[in-house]
C-alpha cells in the first residue's frame, strides 16, 4: 500500500507545481498589462488628462482619476510580484478589470453620448468590441488565478495536516 500512497503524493505534488506555474504566468501577464498601461499613461500624461476630461464623467473627477488609476495599476502589479500579497492583488486585478469591462459594455450599449478611449499605448487602438474581449480575457485569468490560489491554500492545509 505504500507505493500507492507515494504515487498519490507525487500526483498531488505534480498538480500543485502545475498550478504554481499557471499562477506565475497569470501574474506575469497581469503585471505586464498594468505596468504597460500605467507607464503609457504617464508617458503621454497630457493626452491622458485630455482623454479623461472628454469622458462622460464630471470633469471634477479628472484630477482624481488621472493620478489614481496609474498608481493603482502599479500597486496591483507590485502586489502580484510577492507571494504574500498575490491573492489581494489578484482580487484587485479582477475588480479593476471588471470596472473597465462594465464601462466597455456601457459604451457598446450606447449608454454615453461620446466615448473617447483613455487607454494608453497600443491598447488605445483597439475597437470597443476588441476592448471587451481583451478585458474579459484579463477578468477571466484573474478569476482563474484566484481559484488556483485557493486550491493552493487547500493543498497547503492538507499537507500540514497529513
Amino acid at each position: 500500500m505504500l507505493p500507492f500512497i507515494n504515487n498519490t503524493c507525487a500526483l498531488n505534488t505534480h498538480s500543485y507545481m502545475k498550478r504554481k506555474i499557471i499562477i506565475e504566468i497569470i501574474s506575469s501577464l497581469l503585471i505586464l498589462l498594468f505596468l504597460y498601461a500605467s507607464v503609457s499613461k504617464w508617458l503621454a500624461f497630457k493626452t491622458f488628462i485630455g482623454d479623461m476630461n472628454n469622458q462622460p464623467f464630471p470633469n471634477w473627477m479628472t484630477p482624481y482619476l488621472v493620478y489614481s488609476i496609474p498608481v493603482i495599476e502599479v500597486l496591483i502589479a507590485v502586489g502580484l510580484i510577492f507571494e504574500k500579497t498575490r491573492v489581494p492583488a489578484l482580487y484587485a486585478s479582477f475588480v479593476l478589470m471588471m470596472a473597465f469591462t462594465i464601462y466597455t459594455v456601457a459604451v457598446l450599449s450606447h449608454a454615453f453620448r461620446y466615448v473617447p478611449c483613455s487607454c494608453g499605448g497600443v491598447i488605445k487602438k483597439l475597437t470597443w468590441p476588441q476592448h471587451l474581449f481583451f478585458n474579459l480575457f484579463f477578468v477571466g485569468i484573474s478569476l482563474i488565478g484566484i481559484w488556483l490560489k485557493k486550491r493552493d491554500a487547500l493543498h497547503e492545509v492538507r499537507a500540514v495536516s497529513a
